[in-house]
């Protein structure tokens, strides 16, 4: 359901606007200007932003909650593209050319996404050009990021890549906190470049060490998050 702009709605959508590094460097009217072209909606869990195929024709901005974009091949198997936290966005190909989304989005808790159109995006990148080299700079960081994943994968232990993995799905600065695994844990096996029954090991290894208590099949509380990452 879409929220409009005034009160309460206005000022969460200015919070939206502000969390995001491409928007966060602009002046109070800029944002003004911005907010104007947000639209506001709430998603359950279970709930997508888009699938593939679909029409790639807007920015989705992650204001609360959290989204994983996945890809599946041609056997149907899923691969986990990234995980969206606040503050992060994707749908950014829809600024430069019309295209269908190659990825599905999918909540994973429950969120509010703002979204901003297509052709607002690209009135908003021709008045304010700054925007244009923030986006460049978040595409170059996640580029980094895929690289680094993949040398992880080429080069350090399961423990590690696991630890790792679990890091990025804690809420920033936190050292214990609950988190949910946004796949299964065949899926999450694929990803980090090994089997099931290793990456159940290690998390129950980690379990013994007191890094984390599993609550269910994918929910579990992370407890030391720092001493996992120093002793893994």
């Amino acid at each position: 359901m879409n929220l409009q702009s005034d009160g309460t709605n206005s000022h969460s959508m200015q919070g939206c606007v502000r969390l995001v590094p491409i928007f966060n460097h602009l002046h109070n009217n800029q944002m003004a200007e911005i907010m104007k072209t947000v639209h506001s909606s709430q998603y359950k869990v279970g709930e997508h932003l888009f699938h593939a195929g679909d029409v790639s024709d807007a920015l989705y901005v992650v204001h609360k909650g959290k989204v994983r974009v996945y890809r599946l091949s041609e056997t149907g198997k899923e691969q986990l593209v990234r995980l969206l936290l606040p503050g992060d966005f994707t749908g950014e190909l829809a600024l430069f050319r019309e295209s269908e989304h190659e990825s599905y989005a999918e909540v994973i808790e429950e969120a509010q996404i703002c979204r901003i159109s297509r052709a607002d995006l690209q009135n908003l990148l021709a008045k304010y050009p700054a925007i244009s080299l923030h986006i460049l700079n978040e595409l170059a960081t996640r580029l980094e990021q895929a690289e680094q994943q993949t040398a992880r994968v080429a080069t350090e232990k399961v423990p590690v890549r696991l630890a790792h993995f679990l890091a990025e799905l804690m809420p920033p600065f936190k050292n214990q906190a609950e988190i949910i695994l946004p796949m299964s844990r065949k899926d999450l096996a694929a990803h980090l470049g090994t089997t099931p029954e290793t990456v159940s090991r290690t998390l129950k290894t980690f379990e013994k060490s007191g890094y984390l208590t599993p609550k269910g099949h994918k929910k579990m509380i992370i407890h030391d998050l720092d001493s996992m990452l120093i002793e893994v």
